[in-house]
């Protein structure tokens, strides 16, 4: 049976709710990397039939956070200690590039939408919600990649994206993550695209230091850094 916050609305396809739910858990922890993803327990475990299941599961995977094992089926996917240093090394080339399009092209609108998304840490982070401040932050860089407005860009993101997030879900300083997140806005609503391209490089390689690198991610505390 879904728990309460998991329980999918009507507003919104069956599959993308029960993807989210299975991305929370796995990024919670509790479906550690190698841990097996098999249709018919989700199925009963979240009272669904096996036809979402399958879609979550068939999402979850092109954003490279589940993989298949030929004598196992599905699995949560693990990061070694190369694999962080290449999705950072592809993570500064797309999103200074998305940021500097974005402080180019973003709307009123669009500048409103992502202050929105910081008030909206701010105030999960002061309830102590700490896995919906994470969201929020995850959101926003979402919606800056929505706002560079550049088809290519995207869907050379989106494969990566719930590998970015999951990374990022280690920092355990989030007062100071959404202050870098509001510094990164002024920087794009500026306007000027060299200062959204020098502030996105900063706050990037500044968590890429402090991400641990002598550890696999597989053994990483997902809900905060823990070296």
């Amino acid at each position: 049976m879904l728990i309460a916050e998991e329980t999918p609305t009507t507003d919104r396809p069956l599959r993308e709710s029960v993807r989210d739910a299975i991305r929370s858990r796995i990024f919670e922890g509790h479906y550690a990397p190698g841990t097996r993803l098999v249709e018919r327990d989700l199925a009963a475990e979240f009272n669904v039939s096996r036809l979402p299941i399958r879609e979550a599961l068939r999402m979850l995977r092109q954003e490279g956070l589940i993989q298949d094992r030929a004598s196992r089926g599905s699995e949560v996917a693990g990061l070694s200690p190369k694999d962080v240093e290449d999705l950072f090394d592809v993570r500064q080339s797309l999103e200074v590039l998305a940021c500097r399009l974005a402080a180019a092209r973003a709307t009123d609108k669009d500048l409103k939408h992502l202050a929105g998304l910081l008030d909206e840490a701010d105030r999960f982070l002061a309830k102590g919600s700490i896995l919906e401040a994470h969201r929020a932050n995850s959101e926003f860089h979402d919606a800056i990649t929505a706002i560079a407005n550049n088809d290519f860009l995207r869907t050379a993101l989106e494969p990566l994206q719930g590998r970015m997030h999951w990374l990022f879900r280690h920092v355990d300083d989030l007062p100071e993550l959404i202050q870098e997140h509001r510094d990164l806005y002024a920087a794009i609503a500026s306007g000027d695209a060299e200062r959204a391209a020098t502030q996105s490089a900063s706050h990037i390689g500044k968590y890429r230091e402090q991400f641990p690198q002598n550890e696999p991610a597989t053994e990483l505390k997902l809900q905060g850094k823990r070296p």
